[in-house]
């Protein structure tokens, strides 16, 4: 079972985003949970193409999702969405572990 889903509008922006760096197939989305930002913690993404023993790996349409252990506790259940709308665009996570959020969206408390 998958730790988080990623719609197939954001999976179509990873691929995008991987072809125009030049990123090969080995590269995958790392979605992360870092301590941070006004709540308390924070996502971070990036394209890695680095597995630890303990990551978990997913496939999304496409794109391959890896999340490491300690950041599954905080992700289990969450959807990885891409908006591109009048408030601006970028990744957005809906997290139903999430107890209270900021109001700039980019931090949580769990």
């Amino acid at each position: 079972m998958a730790v988080l889903n990623l719609t197939e509008t954001a999976a179509g922006k990873v691929k995008q985003l991987l072809d125009r760096d030049g990123r090969g197939e080995s590269f995958g989305l790392r979605v992360k949970v870092v301590g941070g930002g006004c709540s308390g913690l924070q996502y971070q993404l990036m394209f890695d193409d680095q597995r630890g023993e303990w990551d978990q790996e997913s496939e999304h349409n496409g794109v391959t999702v890896i999340v490491d252990t300690k950041s599954a506790v905080y992700l289990v259940g969450s959807t990885v969405d891409y908006v591109d709308d009048l408030n601006g665009s970028g990744f957005k996570i809906e997290n139903p572990n999430a107890s209270s959020t900021c109001g700039c969206g980019q931090s949580f408390g769990a």
